[in-house]
């Protein structure tokens, strides 16, 4: 899976809404007289056909009644067309507890009034959603699932990826032969559990091999089966999405993108909490992707845009109020002694050294949720396949090896290092912030161009696929509780 997150990263987006930004002046058609404006056949038909081609942004869900031939009508169905391309239908403020990401926030009446004076309203449209390759992918794929299901739409029922096992046939056990194996195997791949699973071929291709039962156990595990790595009904639910399952994480995926702003920093971090990855951009190209462990399904790590100001090298931690009280209080003297914790201010503080649950290094960064990346003694949680294991925070995988980076980039390695060796809690600024957005996105884009759809940790897909009009689905869930007493 890493060259797929490499290749995804959102691919955040970097075309502006250049049709929104005319000036009034240059238009016979004031934002204002929008309601009474002449509408031309050929913008009208321009209109219509962009309606009736909302499939092609996974809006096809949604109902666009006809507005007939009223002026005020028509105007305000191509601007709540504009809006649902240009910064999404729903508002994922309202649909979150935390969302500060920058949104896209064009004029979109000035933008119509341009477009009708200049008669290009399909042009204008086209230019309201994202523009890059990774969009449209999403784009190809959705139109192909909704093609393939007899022009019905992406709910139209549709055979699974695996097909499900007959009740009268008995569960795969181990060292057994199927003609899904395969599938299974890609979607194992899919999910992270195996490496090359798409690649599995030949006439060992179908034999449920130790490598293929060892993917199925952990996977088991982190949905809360019994890991015996006998693929019955349960394990089958977690692989066998169908095309309309896909096709609504697809279009959930797009509306996601939609969200975000079109001309994000060209130095930036950026991490997929669903995926558990981390991004660095430097001026306009991916120079470095990591694993990451982010917030369990209880204690999820929000969707936000905070600048990291400085690296923290051998970081103290004073244990969060809610953490002490869940997980510290009672367990008495010798567990804050093993731990490197004493009491201060009538707080839980654990000082600096390899045990710290920071790690040696924090990258500190500015926002009112506590929400920082950091290092971490728990090496191992970097080799699951599923790393939402955290208490919210996002722990960077050789987060040393990233902050020398940083460092280096930012041309304060020499006192990043001499930081370091003090062995106390030292603090470097950066000359400049370096701003970290935390996404959520369960649909990646291998580098072959084909959409690749992981798990929904958090569950948090239900909430934008109802607002773009598809029903809800009964889907396993990660089980959470896996992690730490770390943040």
């Amino acid at each position: 899976m890493r060259k797929v997150a490499i290749a995804v990263s959102l691919a955040v987006l970097s075309l502006s809404l250049s049709a929104c930004s005319k000036s009034s002046s240059q238009t016979d058609i004031s934002a204002a007289s929008l309601d009474t404006a002449e509408w031309a056949s050929s913008a009208r038909r321009e209109l219509a056909e962009r309606v009736a081609g909302r499939a092609a942004h996974g809006l096809d869900h949604i109902a666009f009644p006809a507005p007939g031939d009223d002026a005020a009508a028509l105007t305000a169905q191509a601007l709540r067309l504009a809006g649902a391309l240009s910064s999404g239908v729903s508002d994922p403020a309202a649909l979150h507890e935390v969302y500060t990401l920058k949104r896209p926030a064009p004029d979109l009446r000035k933008g119509l009034a341009a477009a009708l004076a200049k008669n290009a309203v399909g042009q204008w449209l086209d230019s309201l959603a994202p523009q890059d390759e990774g969009y449209r992918q999403l784009s190809k794929a959705y139109l192909a699932i909704v093609k393939g299901g007899a022009g019905q739409g992406a709910a139209a029922p549709t055979a699974p990826a695996v097909p499900v096992i007959p009740e009268r046939a008995k569960p795969l056990e181990p060292g057994s032969s199927d003609p899904r194996i395969p599938a299974i195997a890609r979607q194992l791949g899919a999910l992270g559990y195996l490496d090359g699973g798409a690649d599995r071929g030949g006439s060992s291709g179908q034999v449920y091999d130790p490598t293929l039962v060892k993917a199925v156990r952990r996977m088991q595990a982190d949905y809360g089966i019994k890991p015996d790595g006998i693929i019955g009904g349960d394990a089958l639910e977690i692989l066998n999405l169908s095309d309309g399952d896909r096709a609504r994480m697809i279009a959930v995926a797009m509306e996601r993108l939609r969200w975000l702003d079109r001309q994000p920093p060209e130095t930036r971090i950026d991490v997929n909490i669903a995926a558990a990855r981390l991004t660095y951009w430097r001026d306009g190209r991916i120079v470095d992707s990591r694993r990451v462990v982010v917030g369990e399904p209880d204690t999820e790590t929000p969707q936000l845009q905070s600048p990291i100001f400085r690296l923290v090298a051998n970081p103290t931690w004073t244990v969060p109020r809610s953490i002490q009280r869940k997980e510290i209080e009672g367990k008495g003297g010798d567990y804050l002694r093993r731990n490197n914790m004493t009491w201060k201010d009538g707080w839980v503080v654990q000082k600096s050294g390899p045990k710290n649950s920071l790690g040696l290094v924090k990258f500190d960064m500015q926002n009112e949720h506590s929400i920082y990346l950091h290092d971490t003694p728990a090496k191992a949680l970097f080799s699951e396949a599923q790393r939402q294991r955290s208490h919210g925070c996002v722990r960077v995988e050789d987060a040393l090896g990233f902050a020398e980076m940083i460092a280096r980039d930012e041309g304060v390695l020499d006192a990043w290092r001499k930081a370091r060796a003090t062995g106390d809690e030292t603090f470097v600024k950066l000359p400049r912030q370096i701003p970290v957005r935390l996404m959520y996105q369960t649909v990646l884009i291998d580098e072959g161009g084909n959409a690749v759809v992981r798990s929904d940790p958090y569950g948090w897909d239900d909430r934008v696929a109802k607002a773009l009009g598809f029903s809800a689905a009964t889907m396993h869930r990660l089980r959470g509780g896996g992690g730490d007493v770390g943040p």
